[in-house]
């Protein structure tokens, strides 16, 4: 069967370094394995703002062609030629 350079080298390095491993599942103890609350989750879900079919580039808002926040005016992207 055919093993890859890369797999034997990671099997190597783990059988020379069993603490890794050990440290592997602390870490991912601390970042993941945490109990989740279901309130607060439904509460963040609930709050989030729908994205934009197209968020890179900013179209004209309703109340004015001026984005209020850098004071630029708004435009449409133009159709190619």
């Amino acid at each position: 069967m055919y093993e890859s350079e890369m797999t034997r080298f990671i099997r190597d390095f783990l059988q020379k370094n069993p603490q890794v491993v050990e440290q592997q599942q602390k870490n991912r103890a601390t970042w993941w394995d945490r109990p989740q609350d279901l309130e607060t989750w439904e509460e963040r879900s609930q709050s989030s703002v729908p994205q934009p079919a197209y968020a890179y580039f900013p179209l004209p808002r309703p109340d004015g062609d001026v984005d209020p926040d850098s004071g630029n005016r708004l435009s449409t992207p133009s159709k190619p030629a």
